[in-house]
């Protein structure tokens, strides 16, 4: 057991020093890309790997390395706005289905159902082709997609809290219940909101490099992983590094914030302690 919760620390921080990085890269893009994202050095097309350009070049010449770190901004962002609006909406579902008559609460789980029957890129395409393609659609998109999710935690975990004595002691002294909300139920209930939000962001980054691929999110000549994805498409043999180094990056990227949503559900659960 001690071997392994030592091989999760090492794992842990390693997934925290790459997103760390790959925060720095995306804000200090322009001064760390060897070129523009949308230069195109006709001449260079379909450049190996070397020292013009570090991770090769695509069919219109364009710098893959210089793509991939402006491409981090876009699933970066896509990860925290969608992240923060499936937070916020998922936890005033819960919180109010949790608290609410049984009929009201019935009510919105029915709804909140109902959105996780559909498959998560088939309604995604839906929301997206609804609101217009572009980015600020993709984040609004996820933000409702993933919203069930957290309402059904939040839910879970009032209906559990709400029945705590130290509740029902401040109930019965008359404190109200807004206060009781943001004084015991939601600070009780945030390590699950956390662990979750980050495995959200994971799938968040997915589903936007699913859009992209598609043609719904990011539009041409923008950098997104998605977008290089689909570039690389008809180029695998001629071009494989098209595909395989912004492939990793979303790899990795997955991997990082799984590994990380891993490690805080194990460490904030008392049974595994």
């Amino acid at each position: 057991m001690i071997r392994a919760r030592g091989r999760g620390s090492v794992a842990f921080a390693l997934s925290v020093l790459f997103l760390i990085i790959l925060g720095a890269a995306a804000l200090a893009a322009p001064l760390i890309a060897p070129r523009s994202p949308t230069d195109q050095v006709l001449a260079g097309r379909f450049s190996p790997p070397g020292a013009a350009f570090p991770l090769g070049s695509d069919d219109l010449g364009r710098d893959i390395l210089s793509r991939i770190i402006y491409g981090s901004r876009s699933a970066l962002l896509v990860g925290i706005v969608s992240v923060s609006i499936a937070v916020a909406l998922g936890m005033t579902a819960g919180l109010f289905a949790g608290l609410a008559p049984s009929a009201v609460d019935n009510a919105i789980m029915l709804l909140m159902d109902g959105l996780l029957s559909f498959p998560t890129v088939l309604l995604a395409i839906t929301v997206v082709s609804f609101l217009g393609y572009g980015l600020p659609q993709v984040m609004i998109a996820i933000g409702v997609i993933y919203s069930p999710t957290f309402a059904r935690i939040v839910r879970a975990e009032t209906l559990v809290i709400k029945t705590e004595e130290y509740v029902e002691a401040s109930r019965a002294l008359g404190t109200r219940l807004p206060v009781i909300v943001f004084r015991h139920i939601v600070p009780n209930l945030l390590g699950k909101v956390i662990v979750q939000a980050s495995i959200t962001f994971a799938l968040a980054v997915v589903v936007e490099a699913s859009l992209s691929y598609l043609g719904l999110g990011m539009q041409p000549p923008a950098a997104s992983w998605g977008l290089m994805l689909k570039d690389a498409r008809t180029y695998l043999m001629q071009a494989p590094w098209m595909a395989v180094y912004p492939g990793l990056a979303l790899a990795l990227t997955v991997l990082c914030f799984n590994v990380i949503g891993d490690t805080l559900s194990e460490r904030l659960n008392p049974k595994v302690r």
